[in-house]
């Protein structure tokens, strides 16, 4: 009786043993399971991915655009400072050979008895001339330009030789005062000859003479040019040859012209 009812509590208690140790409440998954957890891992990463690189594109994008407007800055400023060098080694030169210019002009004043307080830039002078030059160097050499120009016509007006008024007029219109003359000399004597001796061989000796005379007016204006109008220092004279050879030969050809026919019809 005691080993059949211990066998009979062993049985009973058995099964109650087993199901509290070996047979523990099963744990809860996932319906999708391991395949749907690692889907859902793949899209956020490539998620996270694509964010990254539009970030590092815009990013990319917008170096390139500071570095283009960056290389267009430092080229601005290498042809700026280029021209700036550029203007101002111009203005040295220019400045170099004002001053040559000037000092020419004032050692030839002080011979001609100008006192040497007139020589001398006033105050306003001075403040007006700082005025014009206070732009940069484009400014400053602008300005010892137009000073250059004004010395030029200083030299022509001190070179005049006493033509003072003459030296500021047009090339053209005080050449013509020394051409002019030249050309109406031989035809005014051929004609003073034709009326004095009519068609005798005195009026025809002075037209044939006569015919060579424009070259010869030509070259006596050319020199006469040159020496009542002589140029400023390292320039050129103004000789104005075309207009000196068509008013030498116009009045020779019309006159000697004239004196023919008038000889044929006596």
């Amino acid at each position: 009786m005691t080993r059949g009812g211990a066998r009979t509590t062993a049985g009973r208690s058995a099964p109650g043993r087993q199901r509290s140790g070996a047979d523990p409440t099963p744990e809860r998954t996932d319906p999708a399971g391991p395949a749907g957890t690692a889907g859902q891992a793949d899209v956020g990463g490539q998620a996270g991915t694509g964010g990254d690189a539009d970030a590092v594109a815009a990013a990319w994008t917008e170096y390139l655009a500071a570095a283009r407007q960056l290389d267009g800055v430092r080229r601005d400023a290498a042809t700026a400072a280029g021209e700036q060098a550029r203007s101002v080694q111009a203005a040295r030169e220019e400045l170099t050979a004002v001053r040559t210019r000037l000092a020419s002009q004032e050692a030839r004043l002080r011979e001609r008895g100008v006192p040497p307080i007139s020589l001398v830039p006033t105050p306003p002078e001075l403040t007006e001339a700082a005025r014009a030059m206070a732009g940069g160097p484009a400014a400053v050499l602008a300005a010892l330009r137009a000073a250059r120009g004004r010395a030029d016509a200083a030299d022509a007006t001190l070179s005049a030789r006493g033509l003072p008024r003459l030296a500021g007029w047009p090339p053209h219109l005080r050449n013509l005062l020394v051409y002019g003359p030249l050309a109406l000399l031989v035809p005014a004597i051929q004609v003073a000859l034709f009326v004095a001796t009519g068609t005798g061989a005195a009026s025809v000796g002075a037209l044939v003479c006569g015919l060579p005379m424009p070259a010869v007016a030509f070259a006596a204006g050319w020199i006469g040019v040159g020496r009542l109008f002589p140029p400023p220092e390292g320039g050129r004279v103004t000789r104005t040859a075309r207009l000196g050879a068509l008013v030498c030969l116009v009045p020779a050809v019309l006159v000697s012209a004239g004196l023919l026919l008038a000889m044929l019809a006596g």
